[in-house]
């Protein structure tokens, strides 16, 4: 099995079903968890050293940090309803709550943090949607975290993808310290699929090779991309969603194309 591929297990007493570390990915900046939880069940823990982006996927609940509350928010039940979502940024070194109002699926997406924001909610009205690409390259965005808002390390984004469609499309990397031209950062793909019992193919490869693995990935299935180029193609009669947490030593994000597919961006 791909040492990138990362699958949802059972949920655990907080309703973890997937988590990516620093540790088990061998970097050292993102994390990422996904927790399900039933209507009414609680959780609650202290970020630590990290800061963190609390993303709704589906269902609403109350977020309490410290003396800040959000209550009742999210009100997008499916992710394929394509509406943009709640989210709460909260600095390291703070305690979370999360109440379940209904049946919610919540990510975690985190990096090392540096105290320099407070917390706050990130409202649908705040999140820009985009298109990219065209034809069999267009793909839809969800700006959750840009880099032109608040925040340490993270950038945090989701993507949907149509059936039949590429995305993260020409091939590109993100993974030299080479600004203006290239930034580095690492980055997970927390895939889920339309209809749920559909497939994608998630490609990581290296210039030299040295790194080459194409998944098919499954409903709640994580793909860590360490470095190297990326491309993500939804088959006919599956649309993809991903959810993306990017971080590294520099909060920008600068990418490569692949060169031998670059001749593609002057054939539009």
């Amino acid at each position: 099995m791909s040492s990138l591929l990362v699958r949802p297990q059972e949920p655990d007493s907080q309703g973890r079903i997937l988590e990516v570390t620093p540790e088990s990915a061998g970097w050292g900046h993102v994390g990422f968890r996904v927790h399900k939880l039933a209507k009414g069940e609680k959780i609650s823990w202290q970020t630590g050293d990290r800061e963190e982006c609390v993303v709704l996927l589906t269902g609403r609940a109350t977020i309490a940090s410290g003396k800040e509350q959000w209550e009742n928010i999210g009100d997008r039940m499916d992710v394929f309803e394509k509406k943009r979502p709640y989210a709460v940024y909260l600095p390291n070194d703070v305690s979370c709550g999360v109440e379940a109002l209904t049946d919610l699926e919540v990510a975690v997406c985190s990096a090392p943090g540096k105290g320099s924001y407070k917390a706050r909610l990130i409202g649908p009205d705040q999140i820009a949607s985009t298109t990219r690409g065209e034809g069999s390259n267009v793909r839809h965005v969800h700006d959750i975290l840009p880099e032109t808002e608040d925040a340490d390390g993270l950038l945090v984004v989701e993507v949907y993808t149509p059936a039949g469609n590429w995305s993260s499309y020409p091939p590109h990397k993100h993974d030299e310290d080479n600004l203006p031209h290239e930034s580095q950062l690492e980055e997970t793909y927390y895939h889920l699929l339309n209809p749920a019992q559909g497939f994608a193919l998630h490609r990581v490869y290296t210039d030299d090779r040295s790194l080459d693995e194409t998944m098919a990935v499954e409903h709640g299935n994580c793909v860590l991309v360490p470095r190297g180029y990326h491309p993500v193609g939804a088959p006919h009669g599956y649309e993809l969603y991903y959810l993306n947490v990017m971080a590294g030593p520099k909060r920008v994000w600068k990418f490569h194309n692949d060169p031998d597919h670059e001749w593609m961006l002057d054939a539009r």
